[in-house]
């Protein structure tokens, strides 16, 4: 009688190490049987002055970073190296350089401790951070993956078979959050800053157009670009006046053309559960026009806590873990790409 190995995989007690360093954050997580141990993240400040982040300097940072950060990760966690059985990294999509670092130290370990290598796509990721805690959602669901990169809506029919039903046209909303920062003043990143003066703002202060596309897709360079305009016409009296105002306006308009093209999903799909995913997802005005929605169309929400929504490295420990199960392993040749499709069955 054959031997199923994907049973004897989720029999036996499973530590696993998992690596994220994408763009310009270092994390790394332990992960023991099932539930996060330790999720460690350090963050590359030296960014700030320029505006936005520079690969070949986040390259450099994620070489001086890598190290202490997983010790630290393994000491929070109170695991020995040698007692790690599986290693998971974050393969792509993301910024080539500091995906390289992440993709040679996962490799390097794997080959000395002798024990098995996993890649992550990035955002498949994102997506399996909403089965860190409970509840954990239930097959099919759509999800709204929202970040600095990518800006899709997900029909998510199993763990890794993910089929995009909308996506973005030019920006991320996470990126039009960041230069429409960036032309308020704000230093980089610059999203949470408008999502924190937005707090005090009256959301309905000055008119933003909506500029929607056709279907399910999404764009925001136009957003952008009449958010510019606006700024070009006004006094630095009057944006400091007004910052709050401002900031909740057209935090409110790149939002509302985020759930109007998600309500137009469910309803396409007759889908009534729906979760959320990405660094976006960690703002509070999106988290809460989420949860109103849900009430009013009777969804089945699912947002991760905050600290899963931005890059961390636990949301890779969670792919891992049901990547081992199906025994999805990587050989040592494998690579890191900055651009990767999202695979399906």
């Amino acid at each position: 009688m054959p031997v199923n190995h994907s049973l004897l995989r989720c029999a036996q007690p499973l530590t696993i190490l998992a690596i994220e360093s994408s763009c310009d954050d270092t994390a790394a997580s332990v992960m023991c049987d099932g539930r996060v141990a330790s999720n460690v993240v350090f963050g590359q400040l030296v960014h700030e002055k320029y505006g936005g982040v520079v690969p070949e300097l986040a390259s450099r940072r994620h070489h001086i970073d890598i190290v202490p950060v997983v010790n630290a990760a393994l000491r929070e966690a109170n695991v020995d190296k040698k007692n790690v059985d599986v290693i998971g990294f974050t393969q792509g999509p993301g910024l080539l350089g500091p995906l390289l670092v992440g993709n040679c130290f996962a490799k390097s370990l794997a080959f000395a401790l002798k024990i098995p290598l996993v890649g992550i796509h990035h955002i498949q990721a994102h997506v399996l951070a909403n089965f860190i805690d409970e509840p954990k959602p239930t097959f099919p669901f759509l999800c709204l993956t929202v970040s600095g990169g990518h800006t899709q809506i997900l029909w998510v029919k199993d763990y890794f078979d993910m089929e995009i039903v909308g996506q973005t046209q030019d920006d991320a909303v996470g990126e039009a959050f960041d230069k429409i920062a960036k032309l308020m003043g704000f230093s980089y990143p610059g999203g949470p800053f408008i999502d924190e003066y937005a707090q005090d703002g009256n959301p309905q202060a000055f008119s933003f157009p909506d500029t929607r596309v056709p279907g399910l897709n999404f764009s925001f360079s136009g957003i952008k670009a009449a958010f510019a305009r606006f700024i070009q016409t006004k006094t630095s009296a009057f944006i400091e006046e007004n910052r709050a105002d401002i900031c909740a306006s057209i935090e409110a308009t790149l939002i509302e053309m985020l759930l109007h093209k998600l309500v137009k999903a469910t309803q396409e799909t007759c889908m009534r559960t729906v979760a959320l995913a990405g660094g976006v997802a960690a703002n509070r005005y999106l988290r809460k026009q989420l949860m109103a929605l849900a009430d009013e169309y009777g969804w089945q929400l699912f947002i991760p806590s905050m600290q899963y929504c931005t890059d961390n490295a636990a949301m890779v420990a969670m792919a891992t873990y049901y990547k081992y199960l199906r025994g999805d392993f990587a050989g040592l040749s494998t690579n890191a790409f900055s651009r990767m499709v999202l695979p399906t069955h």
